[in-house]
């Protein structure tokens, strides 16, 4: 393991909306032994609301803030040495201010879902409010591309099958 990850022991799972951070996250951190946490959870349980409620009552500038006390929270954790597997909202390492934070305090992976598949999985567009305009969803995935390449790492999600992720991700060198 890389002496980054050791001194700050942070992988955070990066990508689209449906890219599988949390299904990955929980199954990559098991295979670790480490702590996994999910951001949009830690929101929900902290704002007693839904994202959509929350984007739907404050707007996304809102929401933005929220997300990024609620990541500082989990970059804290990690901070003082507890190893964790954290799934980041989709449009948190679009934030600079977020994803400079991340990019000191961990290794940050981004999961590559094509387009189609992320369509696929998200069937129900109320939950998720930045895919209700089919149109602007797919802009906002064209455009969020950029950020998500500043990720230290790249994974290509090419299968349903999370372990196929996971086995992909503890071949990367950050982990011989």
């Amino acid at each position: 393991m890389i002496l980054k990850l050791k001194r700050t022991p942070g992988i955070y799972l990066v990508g689209f909306m449906a890219a599988g951070k949390t299904t990955i996250g929980r199954l990559l951190a098991h295979e670790l032994g480490w702590s996994f946490a999910d951001v949009d959870e830690d929101i929900v349980a902290a704002e007693g609301a839904s994202i959509a409620e929350i984007f739907d009552a404050s707007g996304e500038r809102e929401f933005r803030k929220i997300e990024q006390e609620a990541t500082r929270k989990r970059v804290n954790e990690v901070v003082r040495g507890r190893p964790m597997v954290v799934a980041l909202g989709g449009g948190a390492f679009a934030q600079d201010d977020t994803r400079a934070l991340l990019e000191e305090n961990g290794v940050s992976i981004w999961l590559d879902c094509p387009f189609p598949t992320v369509r696929r999985r998200i069937e129900d567009t109320s939950l998720r409010p930045l895919a209700r305009d089919p149109e602007k969803f797919q802009k906002l995935f064209e455009d969020r591309r950029a950020p998500y390449s500043k990720a230290e790492y790249r994974i290509e999600i090419n299968s349903d099958d999370p372990a196929e992720a996971v086995a992909e991700i503890l071949r990367l060198p950050i982990f011989q």
